[in-house]
């Protein structure tokens, strides 16, 4: 059996934790899950095997500790689960949202990454503390079974100063690490290796702009396999128009509304939880699916925040068109960009300038799969391109293990 054969890949949030068992020798999702709402009296637990329906399984999840312990019966349950015990896991990944300058490359998780990982939750205080959190879960879990942390800023380490600094005095980066890191790496990283193979061409030759369209939404420019600049910053809140985030905004409004006596914290929740298609929408929802049927049944407010989110994706992947110099190809993915034709079509019909014209009939048939929803004869293609996190921190975990087992 190779090693590093069973993997187990976790992804822990404030009050979530998501799984994924993986059989790297085949390339094959064994099980999946979620537990959420951790430390509620309500807590439930969502469980699938391969080729089978999803199910709904009951699980007490006081804290993180407890929702893996649930998790892990299941997984070796003789009726539901897929292993013989906890010892055929051979190694587990785990995403990690910030790992700030110190990690361009997952690593293992030893004490000093692990305090590495804790140091950087002043730039992510939602995402580390879980993240750290399920490491040490595991590690009491799974006793001598190897940790891998697999970092969501890893991937845009490549930019250059010239795109990740601020145009503020250089001593606030020195002394604060004030810049752009960017997010959603993983995804952004798997994307354009599928791209890759969907093209039949190498990474190293390819121009790429990818856009990973969710309630999370940020876009990069990958030249030859490098990030010359994405759209989120030193937080996940700048760039695009999203569920509930309001991306790009001028400094001042901040300084304005606090002014007006709104605490930094109000200010926060404004600008995170209550703004981007959920503010301007008016129907008490982000999700894109509502706002879609909302605007089609002659909502005024939803046809503006779509109008929005068009306006400022085609801003971002023209300018990334400017950057790169030309383009192989404009890549969608996530949740909105695998699935929701609507909101696809505000994007690609602002791109006729830079050779994109929508194939409709593609666009409203392609659903969660690789293809292109754009012309034969657009000069620069829009391909849709599954993203799959779970299997890119898999694959990053794998190869690590095998790269350390080679040079012992």
């Amino acid at each position: 059996m190779p090693f590093a054969d069973t993997i187990l890949v976790v992804n822990a949030g404030s009050s979530s934790l998501k799984f994924t068992l993986f059989q790297m020798s085949a390339d094959t999702m064994l099980a999946k899950g979620n537990v959420e709402r951790i430390g509620k009296p309500s807590a439930s637990f969502a469980y699938q095997r391969n080729g089978e329906a999803r199910v709904t399984l009951p699980i007490s999840a006081d804290n993180h500790g407890q929702a893996l312990e649930g998790v892990c019966r299941v997984l070796t349950d003789p009726a539901r689960g897929v292993l013989k015990s906890l010892g055929d896991v051979q190694a587990i990944g785990h995403r990690v949202v910030h790992g700030g300058e110190r990690f361009n490359a997952p690593c293992l998780a030893t004490e000093e990454v692990k305090k590495a990982i804790m140091e950087c939750a002043a730039l992510a205080p939602l995402h580390n503390p879980p993240n750290l959190g399920a490491i040490i879960a595991c590690e009491a879990v799974f006793p001598g079974v190897p940790n891998v942390a697999v970092f969501d800023t890893a991937f845009h380490q490549t930019m250059p100063p010239h795109a990740f600094l601020y145009a503020i005095p250089r001593k606030y980066y020195d002394q604060y690490r004030i810049r752009k890191y960017g997010f959603h790496g993983t995804s952004h990283k798997y994307v354009m290796q599928a791209t890759a193979d969907y093209l039949r061409r190498p990474v190293e030759r390819l121009k790429l702009i990818t856009c990973h369209l969710g309630n999370g939404s940020s876009i990069t420019a990958i030249d030859g396999g490098r990030v010359l600049d994405t759209t989120m910053g030193m937080t996940p809140l700048p760039g695009l128009v999203m569920g509930s985030r309001c991306g790009d905004l001028d400094p001042a409004v901040v300084l304005f509304l606090a002014r007006q006596g709104m605490t930094p914290d109000a200010i926060d929740d404004l600008l995170n939880k209550r703004s981007g298609l959920l503010g301007v929408g008016g129907i008490d929802t982000g999700d894109m699916r509502d706002m879609v049927d909302a605007a089609a049944a002659g909502n005024a407010s939803a046809a503006m925040a779509l109008n929005m989110f068009g306006h400022r994706a085609a801003l971002y992947i023209g300018g990334y068109y400017a950057l790169l110099g030309a383009a192989d190809a404009v890549v969608l993915t996530g949740g909105i960009g695998e699935n929701c034709g609507p909101a696809r079509a505000e994007i690609v019909t602002r791109l006729a300038a830079i050779g994109c014209v929508l194939d409709n009939t593609r666009n409203n048939e392609i659903r969660g799969q690789a293809g292109a929803i754009t012309t034969d004869a657009s000069r620069t293609p829009v391909i849709i391109m599954p993203t799959n996190e779970e299997l890119m921190i898999a694959r990053e975990t794998h190869r690590l293990l095998s790269q350390k087992e080679s040079a012992a």
